[in-house]
């Protein structure tokens, strides 16, 4: 059995613009200089002491506009489903928190394709080896296609 592991930012709903916009948001709303990392996880860290706790605010927020940030795309979508159809495993990893996560793949559609999320190395240890890993649509196509 197959397994994929997607790059959730770059092969379904990049989060980023979602996250930079929050982040500003956050900044302005609590009166406070947020200059963060761009690894969101180190991001995640330095909020935790600077907001507490942030992360229903993000979640909040993001489910609030996420229909302006995400879309599905029905090629990808499409394959999605062939290849869960096939019995393969699909996970999707992204350095973004979790509650951005979820409500991107439930936007783009692809909620129910993917049984795992995380940081790339959680998801490769839940996919077990010989996981593929895809960092674009091109390789997840080139991939089906296999």
């Amino acid at each position: 059995m197959a397994s994929f592991a997607l790059d959730l930012d770059a092969v379904l709903a990049d989060t980023r613009p979602l996250w930079r916009d929050w982040v500003e948001d956050a900044s302005r709303r609590a009166r406070v200089e947020l200059d963060l990392p761009e690894d969101r996880e180190a991001a995640a860290a330095l909020l935790d002491e600077r907001l507490g706790d942030w992360r229903p605010l993000l979640e909040r927020f993001a489910a609030d506009r996420a229909p302006v940030y995400f879309r599905p795309r029905a090629e990808t979508n499409a394959i999605l489903r062939r290849l869960q159809a096939s019995g393969s495993r699909i996970g999707a990893f992204t350095d973004a928190p979790r509650e951005l996560a979820d409500i991107a793949l439930a936007h783009a559609g692809a909620a129910r394709r993917v049984e795992t999320v995380g940081t790339e190395r959680e998801v490769l240890l839940e996919l077990g080896d010989g996981a593929v890993v895809v960092r674009s649509r091109d390789e997840l196509a080139r991939a089906a296609a296999v």
